[in-house]
């Protein structure tokens, strides 16, 4: 599924141009949903925590009884070699993936001599600075490791996602607002989530039920540096309601405002701002 456009794939060892054909019917991936990816982004000549998405993929692969098969510095320095094709200013997401190939003698899992691995480069764009999202409610729930591969990055976890989207966008929201298995506040359906109350930012403490993201831990590096008073708490969603700025925070974006969650109103304050700025201010310096 191409969301974007100017794709190249990585594949068998070269780079080839357009959305190379790189798996097959009878791959356990392709039935059986051991599939992993990460994703990056480029932009502006900088590729920001590139090393840190290519470690994950590799910990995703372990978490799905994969196994990895390209060093985090072998990924890195293929995705440079293939980001030499894209204009500088070109905003490229950088998805690295592996799945699974043969399965035991009962199919279900996946054997550990081969694994296939790809990488997919695709221009899609940023979305504006001033671009926000409503959070609507929904009844489904995030898992635990007990019953899903929460440690890691997984395809087979997304329809899950897809079901919260399609249940708030039928009431017109833009995302979902996530409960846990305990029912506090995890994330959206897409992305991180943090809070502003009286000045202090707050986010869901990473319990196990979902990624806490690269993006995620980056601002609060960010936002400690710059003196913010930052929590990683417990938080329900009458918290959220007392709110008084919500943002998103997610790789494909970076920084999303939230202006509502379900009939509270949010304005598109001056942390979300000053956060977006900082991430850019230090995503530019390592160029």
């Amino acid at each position: 599924m191409a969301t974007g456009s100017n794709i190249r794939t990585w594949f068998n060892g070269q780079w080839h141009e357009g959305d190379a054909m790189i798996i097959r019917a009878a791959d356990h991936g392709a039935w059986l949903g051991s599939g992993v990816f990460d994703g990056a982004r480029y932009v502006n000549g900088v590729c920001p925590d590139l090393k840190a998405h290519c470690d994950r993929v590799n910990r995703s692969a372990a978490a799905l009884m994969l196994t990895p098969t390209v060093t985090t510095e072998e990924m890195v320095q293929i995705v440079w070699e293939g980001l030499k094709a894209y204009p500088k200013d070109a905003a490229v997401y950088v998805r690295p993936m592996y799945w699974g190939i043969n399965g035991d003698i009962t199919a279900i899992v996946p054997q550990p001599e081969v694994t296939g691995f790809a990488i997919c480069l695709e221009e899609i764009p940023f979305a504006p600075d001033t671009a926000s999202v409503k959070l609507g409610m929904t009844r489904f729930r995030r898992p635990v490791l007990e019953s899903s591969v929460v440690n890691a990055k997984a395809g087979c976890l997304y329809p899950n996602n897809a079901r919260m989207l399609s249940e708030v966008r039928s009431r017109g929201f833009g995302n979902a607002l996530v409960a846990d298995a305990m029912g506090n506040v995890a994330e959206s359906a897409t992305a991180n989530v943090f809070m502003v109350k009286d000045g202090a930012i707050f986010t869901p403490i990473a319990n196990g039920t979902f990624l806490a993201g690269i993006t995620r831990a980056r601002h609060m590096t960010n936002m400690r540096a710059d003196g913010m008073e930052v929590h990683e708490t417990v938080l329900s969603f009458d918290d959220f309601h007392g709110a008084d700025e919500v943002f998103l925070s997610g790789n494909m974006s970076k920084v999303t405002a939230v202006t509502g969650f379900e009939d509270t109103a949010y304005q598109s304050g001056p942390v979300t701002r000053r956060v977006r700025e900082m991430y850019w201010d230090w995503a530019l310096s390592e160029a």
